[in-house]
């Protein structure tokens, strides 16, 4: 794909709507909201990568309570033409149809690669990629399960959503001091990022997960971009058919 004269394309992640409370979170939506009007004058597409949602699990006839503005601009987004694509995060992975069926949405589970002007992207949440991290792999295989999955939608929504919240805000995701970047070796992405060179080039590779903003630079003039999140940074990347960069709304807006 070659992107129209004057357009761009826009990647984002991590918005984990519904934390830590009501009144933080509406505020949250309403910037995302906001950040939505401004760059719909020039999108060619958006990418949403992930943990969208501090809690999400669609059942057959019902979903989550909540998040109205941000589904309403979505959906109004999408009727005026504008392509978006989002992934399941590690927050947020069982999504089934709903964001397909009511927002024209297209939903990834899994990594995706794509080619805009000539430029090679490799595109993921980034949760369970590259060495480590064992346990919630194992965790990750048995919560993608259909079984799981069936077997959870059989609790009343009240009680499921209700306890998929509580087990979320037990993880350590939500402290505003992350674990700062802790090098290349250290780094599961980056590690990933060096295997995927090793077997095809790639100019970017783009993630969420790991709540940190970062443009770090890999070998083959390849670049590896971790979009931060909207809890500390409002932090999101801009191709213009060129070049890849990370801007940070509040401060554009500030």
């Amino acid at each position: 794909m070659d992107l129209p004269e004057g357009k761009k394309i826009y990647f984002a992640s991590d918005f984990h709507l519904g934390i830590p409370d009501k009144a933080s979170s509406l505020q949250r939506e309403k910037r995302l909201c906001n950040w939505l009007d401004k760059i719909s004058t020039d999108a060619a597409q958006l990418f949403l990568v992930g943990d969208l949602f501090d809690t999400w699990f669609e059942y057959k006839n019902v979903v989550p309570k909540g998040f109205t503005r941000f589904m309403g601009k979505l959906a109004e987004l999408t009727d005026e033409g504008l392509h978006i694509e989002a992934f399941t995060g590690n927050h947020d992975l069982w999504m089934r149809g709903y964001f397909e069926d009511e927002l024209n949405i297209l939903v990834h589970h899994h990594p995706i690669e794509r080619s805009f002007n000539e430029k090679n992207f490799f595109i993921a949440h980034g949760d369970g990629l590259g060495p480590g991290d064992h346990g919630y792999k194992l965790l990750k295989k048995v919560l993608r399960s259909p079984l799981s999955q069936w077997l959870y939608r059989r609790i009343h929504p009240d009680t499921g959503v209700g306890l998929a919240g509580w087990f979320s805000r037990l993880g350590p995701k939500h402290n505003i001091n992350e674990k700062p970047f802790l090098g290349p070796e250290k780094e599961w992405l980056v590690q990933f990022c060096l295997d995927k060179l090793k077997e095809k080039h790639f100019d970017f590779f783009i993630f969420g997960h790991r709540h940190i903003a970062i443009e770090y630079p890999l070998p083959q003039n390849s670049l590896y971009v971790n979009l931060g999140d909207w809890i500390v940074y409002d932090s999101y990347a801009e191709f213009d058919g060129a070049s890849l960069k990370l801007k940070y709304f509040n401060k554009e807006t500030a």
